[in-house]
């Protein structure tokens, strides 16, 4: 729902595209045409991980037959209703794993190397399953986990690399649940929540080749000038902790399938958008970049567009990231987003944006993201704040706090990653 904002025709249109959108790649939508058919003599073992784990889980048993056991991680509060008794399953910490995260690791991976060859093990991976599975390689600390992902996600660091740097700290990502489930098949199933799709970058890729290597992970460690503890370095030169590349033996018996991404949910936007007199312009589903920059830059093709005159609808996806200065502020990178991009219109009329997390959570807060409406900078003005002061100390949260336009949805129970559109004119 939107809360705290006068709504508007637009507004709630903006919130119709989103809603589409999300409903589009949620598990119950695309995830059950993909599952194997007909019965086998073992188990079907299921492991899923991730902010839909338990939705993509409920949907994977409903639909396949035979004998079904398994083991569910999602985050806290991710949980779907009526979960089937032959799961277990289990809430973790995310962005930062914490205590479940390492206990739950160990378990599915000892799940995992119970298959025997008549068995067939059932993968079902959406965005999130790095933190929620935290099994670091021998010699570092689940402590050293931490701080090194923290490092990262403060650093403005991208998830691809984020993830170079997991897949070659752990004992489950990188391909190693695929090879500890060996002889036995593996069906992957993914929701990707990845600019460009690839299959190793989504939830580190537990059950899929790894094109990076070692040197990768400690070239962005250094990009990045990580001067924690030594042991993490030391840890990315053992050759013991390298992945498995594509190709590698162990992986023949596995079999990966992407059901769901972003580029299917800006698509269904953009077939909405149409159907209602919008002319839609999709800048692409893997957009990256720091999230206020580029909302002054959208803000400044979307002044093109309105002297181009009609009626457009400028969709985007991927995953922006925001430069941390101020460790105690609120506010994720769609309302930092929003909030370069309300700067750069100052103002512009006709003019209306929706920027939201398609999991529903913006960063670690309680909203999914926010909507402006043509008079966010007079409303600034006449409340006498400054949105480069908010923005500046990390602290978008408060801004919209106080001026409304935030999106409530709580968890969707899918991942996508964000989902962006401008509606200009009408």
């Amino acid at each position: 729902m939107m809360k705290n904002m006068k709504e508007s025709h637009q507004a709630n249109f903006l919130y119709e595209l989103f809603t589409c959108a999300v409903s589009s790649v949620h598990p119950s939508s695309c995830l059950k045409e993909h599952l194997p058919k007909g019965q086998i003599e073992g188990r079907n073992i299921i492991l899923s991980a991730g902010k839909a784990a338990a939705a993509m889980a409920k949907v994977t048993v409903e639909t396949m037959a035979g004998k079904i056991e398994g083991l569910v991680v999602t985050r806290h509060g991710h949980l779907t209703p009526d979960m089937p008794t032959c799961l277990e399953v289990v809430e973790a910490g995310h962005p930062i794993p914490d205590t479940m995260s390492r206990a739950v690791a160990p378990r599915m991976m000892a799940l995992a190397e119970s298959a025997t060859e008549t068995d067939r093990i059932i993968m079902l991976v959406s965005g999130g399953a790095s933190a929620l599975l935290s099994a670091p390689v021998t010699g570092i600390t689940f402590s050293d986990k931490q701080r090194v992902t923290k490092f990262l996600l403060h650093s403005g660091a991208t998830i691809s690399e984020i993830n170079c740097v997991r897949k070659h700290l752990s004992r489950i990502k990188g391909g190693r649940l695929a090879r500890a489930a060996a002889p036995a098949e593996v069906h992957s199933f993914l929701i990707s929540d990845v600019p460009g799709d690839v299959p190793s970058d989504i939830a580190s890729g537990p059950t899929v080749g790894d094109e990076t290597c070692l040197a990768d992970a400690e070239n962005v460690l250094n990009k990045y000038c990580w001067h924690g503890d030594g042991s993490i370095l030391s840890a990315l030169k053992n050759p013991a902790n390298e992945s498995l590349f594509p190709g590698d033996p162990l992986l023949e018996k596995c079999h990966t399938k992407i059901v769901a991404r972003a580029g299917d949910a800006l698509l269904t936007a953009s077939e909405v958008a149409r159907e209602n007199g919008w002319q839609p312009v999709i800048l692409g589903d893997d957009l990256e970049g720091i999230a206020d920059l580029v909302g002054r830059e959208h803000a400044a093709l979307a002044k093109t567009y309105k002297e181009k005159g009609g009626r457009w609808a400028i969709i985007s996806g991927g995953e922006m990231t925001v430069e941390v200065k101020n460790p105690n502020g609120k506010g994720g990178r769609n309302l930092e987003y929003l909030t370069g991009l309300a700067i750069g219109l100052d103002g512009e009329k006709k003019i209306s944006a929706l920027a939201c997390d398609t999991d529903g959570i913006d960063g670690t807060e309680d909203v999914a993201g926010a909507v402006i409406n043509d008079d966010f900078m007079e409303k600034c003005r006449d409340a006498g704040v400054s949105p480069a002061e908010f923005l500046a100390q990390n602290n978008t949260y408060g801004l919209f706090e106080r001026l409304g336009g935030f999106v409530k949805t709580g968890p969707t129970l899918t991942n996508v990653n964000d989902f962006r559109v401008i509606l200009i004119g009408g």
